[in-house]
């Protein structure tokens, strides 16, 4: 009788955070700002890293925020200039911070579009 050794794929080895995703992300850099940590309010100017329609990551800000915090943040969309400005009022929760210290990611589990008036000349 012949034994034969198959070995054995570990689809585990394989996947990546990236393929655990439920959304795709865009490397986008757009000014954001985080508006309330909980019931805190605060001020923390800073910047995406990507987006996707389940959430965002952006710069850590100074400021300590828990995992599973509920957040408030306001994300600036380019617009044109007669248009004025746009922003999306996001409200979401804290998932997870880089190893670095450098990102923190957030669900977007809720969301509206300002429109902010212009000044007429």
């Amino acid at each position: 009788m012949k034994v034969v050794d198959h070995p054995r794929k570990n689809l585990l080895d394989r996947t990546t955070v990236s393929d655990q995703r439920r959304s795709r992300r865009f490397e986008l850099r757009l000014p954001l700002e985080l508006v309330r940590a909980g019931s805190r309010l605060i001020s923390h100017s800073g910047e995406t890293k990507n987006v996707s329609s389940g959430g965002v990551l952006f710069t850590d800000p100074v400021e300590p925020i828990e995992l599973g915090q509920p957040i408030e943040y306001m994300i600036s969309l380019p617009t044109g200039k007669s248009m004025g400005d746009v922003r999306i009022r996001c409200m979401g929760k804290v998932v997870r911070r880089d190893d670095d210290g450098q990102a923190m990611a957030a669900t977007l589990e809720r969301y509206e579009f300002v429109r902010m008036s212009t000044a007429s000349a």
